[in-house]
């Protein structure tokens, strides 16, 4: 790791942000769920919080562009997402909780793609070992996830919005300890942005990742709620959660390795390829618990290998002034767009189709990302 690298400031920063997630994803349904809202409720506000993703990280990009004190906007968004995130506490209904989550993860996705550009500078020369920094981010999942589960089980799912904001304030904290002096601007990229999206290679790797993106749809809106249905304890779910996320360490702490072995071509169809198998498992495997297992093991490609080597081919793609703005755009197509497809779609098949009919579109979606990443050059980091 470079000296100059804040590393234990930036892990903790990834910690929080990352733990802030871990209550989100496996319980905000369940919290919906116990307000009353049915699935394509669910859906639908699962997909209006993906959807500031299209838009917050380009805004906020521009911003930091046209700025040096880049830190000073991370700082920014950070406290203001712990503050529009209260609004929660005041309404239950659906209106309202769609404006709050909207106003709120507008804040909340600013800040990240930012950092990720900033640790890239710092470890682009040694392929992977942006990794190594991202984990802690994995690491304040599964804390986040283990300690939730048998509080909800306890207590109830309100107990998830009080753990929230103590987990953002902890972003905002880790915020201020961040240097100014390492966010400066980048040297001009010769050619204009728009022409750089619009390179073959370019548009293919971002349809590839958005169809990732959507088949991740029924996995982050309903899997927690789907296997409460079968049974499962809520601290059991958890522990599948958390269990995943432990498996995608592994995958980052061996990413410079793979990075170093393997073309990112072959990195990323392997990821999609198994995303599709895994979507399979879950939706009509869902009684076995030891295929269960075996489909978090998965995870371990379809979000570690996938985002690691996804931000490599950023970092290839969009180079000086462009990184921050190509950071958001990479964002934007896959969390963004391709996360609000998936969410929305999930919640109008969910009870109209059933869950394994859901699941097997999910699988349909990561097989056509591995044909469409087969045509992407096969070039190393």
């Amino acid at each position: 790791m470079s000296h100059a690298m804040p590393y234990w400031r930036l892990s903790g920063f990834y910690f929080f942000y990352f733990a802030v997630l871990g209550a989100l994803v496996p319980y905000w349904g369940l919290y919906l769920k116990s307000l009353g809202f049915g699935a394509a409720a669910i859906g639908n506000l699962t997909a209006l919080f993906m959807l500031s993703r299209i838009v917050a990280p380009n805004v906020w990009a521009w911003v930091a562009d046209h700025r040096e004190s880049r830190m000073a906007v991370v700082r920014a968004a950070a406290f203001l997402t712990v503050a529009t995130f209260a609004g929660v506490f005041v309404g239950t209904g659906f209106w309202w909780l769609a404006v709050a989550m909207l106003v709120f993860s507008f804040f909340w996705n600013a800040s990240l793609p930012l950092l990720e550009v900033f640790v890239m500078n710092h470890t682009a020369r040694r392929p992977g070992a942006y990794a190594h920094v991202r984990l802690w981010g994995s690491i304040g999942f599964i804390v986040t996830v283990f300690a939730l589960g048998p509080l909800i089980d306890a207590r109830g799912p309100w107990w998830i919005l009080p753990s929230m904001v103590v987990l953002m304030a902890g972003i905002w904290l880790f915020s201020l300890t961040l240097p100014e002096t390492e966010m400066k601007g980048q040297a001009p990229h010769p050619e204009p942005l728009l022409r750089v999206i619009l390179r073959p290679e370019v548009l293919l790797f971002l349809v590839a990742c958005l169809l990732m993106q959507v088949s991740h749809g029924p996995y982050y809106t309903f899997y927690s709620i789907y296997l409460e249905a079968q049974g499962y304890s809520k601290t059991l779910i958890g522990s599948l959660w958390a269990f995943a996320v432990l498996c995608e360490i592994g995958v980052f702490l061996l990413m410079p390795r793979i990075l170093a072995e393997f073309a990112v071509r072959t990195v990323l169809v392997a990821s999609f390829a198994l995303a599709a198998l895994r979507w399979l498992l879950i939706g009509f495997f869902v009684q076995s618990l030891p295929v269960l297992v075996f489909a978090q093991v998965l995870h371990a490609a379809t979000f570690g290998s996938f985002h690691a080597a996804g931000i490599q081919t950023v970092y290839r793609f969009f180079t000086g002034r462009h990184q921050h703005r190509g950071q958001a755009i990479y964002s934007t197509a896959s969390f963004g767009i391709g996360g609000a497809i998936g969410s929305f779609y999930s919640g109008q098949t969910w009870e109209a189709l059933g869950a394994a009919t859901t699941f097997a579109l999910a699988s349909v979606s990561a097989a056509v990302a591995v044909v469409v990443a087969l045509r992407l050059p096969s070039a190393r980091t």
